[in-house]
């Protein structure tokens, strides 16, 4: 019988972000199709609605993954559900939008915790449990502005431009144990981090005129990329940034 390739029935995925935007797509398409995924943000009513949908296969966890001390506890605490995870989303991101003259430590700080350093410690808290299964699947969110400057974004961009090389650092580190580590870079999608663009209807309209497909992104168009990253199809593909941005970059 042939294999499906996209397959990740059974797999056990872990997803920060989850409460919301492409975290809580990420979340919800893994589960659909057959896995079981721990769910990681903030916000415990979102969460709740969020298991509510999956099926049984989603186990919401509220944690602050901006508490570098935290961590490891809660790396521990995805472990016991449903057993160690073999897919990590990092989904989970911040952008305070502030101008280079009007950043503070304290954004700055934050959005370098949670976009840069929150991703790399919990995938070194869960790159041991993948070892030991042989096989592991790491998904960092990139961005636009990993390779372009974008206004008031100095502190966001920074962050994403680091989730480029840390990808790629990653994919040195532990694809030898079967543990790839690729990244998605989003184009315009509609979700919380991006509402004030889209509340400006001039501003999304030339942001889809960008593209070469000549729309934004709806969360559906995330699912075949995040798929074959997670599932066997990839396996010879690491420390890759596959750009889903409707051509947003080719122009």
């Amino acid at each position: 019988m042939e294999r499906d390739l996209f397959s990740v029935t059974g797999r056990v995925a872990c997803v920060t972000g989850a409460s919301s935007g492409l975290g809580r797509q990420a979340a919800l398409t893994l589960a659909r199709r057959g896995a079981k995924v721990i769910a990681i943000a903030r916000r415990k009513d979102e969460l709740a609605a969020l298991a509510d949908q999956g099926e049984g296969r989603i186990h919401p966890l509220a944690a602050d993954l901006a508490d570098r001390d935290a961590i490891a506890g809660i790396a521990a605490q995805a472990a016991r559900p449903f057993g160690a995870p073999e897919i990590l989303i990092n989904a989970a991101g911040v952008n305070t939008r502030e101008h280079a003259d009007k950043v503070t430590p304290r954004g700055w700080d934050l959005t370098l915790m949670l976009n840069l350093s929150t991703p790399f410690f919990l995938a070194q808290a869960l790159v041991p449990g993948m070892r030991e299964k042989g096989r592991g699947r790491i998904v960092n969110f990139a961005s636009l502005q990993s390779s372009r400057a974008f206004a008031a974004g100095i502190a966001y961009g920074a962050s994403k431009g680091g989730i480029a090389q840390l990808t790629r650092a990653m994919a040195e580190a532990w694809s030898r144990d079967g543990i790839t580590a690729n990244a998605l870079g989003p184009g315009f999608f509609r979700t919380e981090l991006t509402a004030a663009i889209f509340a400006d209807d001039a501003l999304a309209g030339r942001n889809a005129a960008q593209t070469c497909v000549g729309r934004n992104g709806e969360p559906e168009d995330m699912d075949g990329p995040l798929l074959f990253l997670c599932s066997d199809a990839s396996a010879y593909v690491t420390g890759q940034i596959l750009m889903v941005d409707g051509g947003f970059t080719a122009k």
